[in-house]
């Protein structure tokens, strides 16, 4: 499939404020043997984003396409991928291809691989009409979602999940979530079908209020304290300085669960936070069965993702928006202009 494509292209990493991400003529990729083609139609916007396009990440292609919450139809598949018929509708997610003959690959741990690829960072991403990437990697998006309200899913969905499980939570135990954006509004939900007493502490009022209608039991400022000790916590928000004010929350045996890919330095706290056998975790990226269970879970719960909608040239004042906390949910970027993206 020849021609070209329009893609928002970041040449050099920049302050979002500079709007460094250029809408321009690209030529549509070709899929490798395993690959397939994908008409895009939306792609949601994350704080991974800005990290790449901020060089928060190191840059790994002189180029790049951002975007990795990716949802549309394959439109051409290469001579050995097969899982997929044309016009099948799937999700394109962060972990792009693993080698899958590492220790960590062999052992379940794919996403600990150190020769992974990543969409939108080490490869070219969603923010464009096409893209490709490898069959195994793309996940079926249930019927019950619109691609708008799968976007969110691909990332803070998963992402969200995996810091879940993570925690080591049971039903009746009580969560504290730090930051609410996207992977938090989809966290509680998930949270609360397990019958988890949740408490949220985040900075915008919107987003304690959005925290509220979602079943927060408790919501406050990214500071305050919550009214109960915490079986555990997730950190959504980017900023260090929140684990020692997380920890200091958590009961003995707690789990502290970090959900970013970047954090702002960490200060320096007393051992007292972490004694009692209270312990932090991170996240790297998610394997494929987690998005797998997942994208089930989400159908049957069933997970409602609310979306802050933005035209693809528009990715820049969106992810502006998404830096300054504007965003209520999950922003998304609209692709496609057709009964799908609705």
């Amino acid at each position: 499939m020849a021609g070209t494509m329009k893609a928002m292209v970041l040449s050099q990493p920049a302050a979002i404020d500079t709007s460094p991400l250029v809408l321009s003529e690209v030529g549509v990729p070709e899929p490798a043997t395993d690959e397939v083609l994908v008409e895009v139609s939306a792609c949601g916007i994350c704080r991974t984003d800005l990290h790449v396009i901020e060089g928060e990440l190191q840059p790994k292609l002189s180029k790049v396409i951002p975007g990795h919450q990716i949802v549309g139809r394959v439109v051409r598949s290469g001579s050995a991928a097969h899982k997929f018929s044309l016009g099948s509708r799937v999700g394109i997610p962060w972990l792009h291809r693993t080698c899958g003959g590492c220790e960590f690959c062999t052992r379940g741990k794919e996403n600990l691989c150190p020769n992974a690829l990543y969409t939108g960072w080490t490869v070219n991403g969603g923010y464009a009409e096409y893209v490709v990437a490898p069959e195994q990697f793309v996940y079926p998006i249930p019927d019950s979602f619109s691609a708008l309200s799968a976007a969110p899913l691909l990332c803070a969905g998963i992402i969200g999940f995996r810091a879940l499980r993570l925690a080591e939570l049971q039903s009746g135990d009580t969560l504290g979530i730090y930051g609410f954006g996207a992977a938090g509004h989809v966290c509680i939900q998930v949270a609360r079908h397990s019958d988890m007493r949740v408490m949220v502490s985040t900075r915008e009022e919107k987003h304690r209020k959005l925290a509220a209608e979602l079943g927060a039991e408790w919501v406050g400022g990214a500071y305050d304290d919550p009214p109960v000790p915490l079986n555990a916590a997730i950190v959504f928000a980017p900023a260090g300085e929140l684990v020692p004010a997380a920890l200091k929350n958590l009961k003995r045996g707690g789990t502290l669960v970090l959900g970013g890919i970047y954090m702002s330095p960490i200060p320096s706290f007393s051992y007292d936070l972490l004694y009692w056998e209270r312990k932090i975790r991170s996240i790297a990226n998610n394997t494929r069965q987690d998005g797998y269970d997942f994208l089930r879970a989400a159908a049957e719960i069933p997970i409602h993702t609310q979306v802050h909608l933005f035209p693809l040239d528009q990715a820049n004042q969106a992810l502006q928006t998404l830096k300054r906390d504007g965003i209520r949910g999950a922003g998304v970027l609209v692709v496609r202009q057709d009964g799908e993206a609705k």
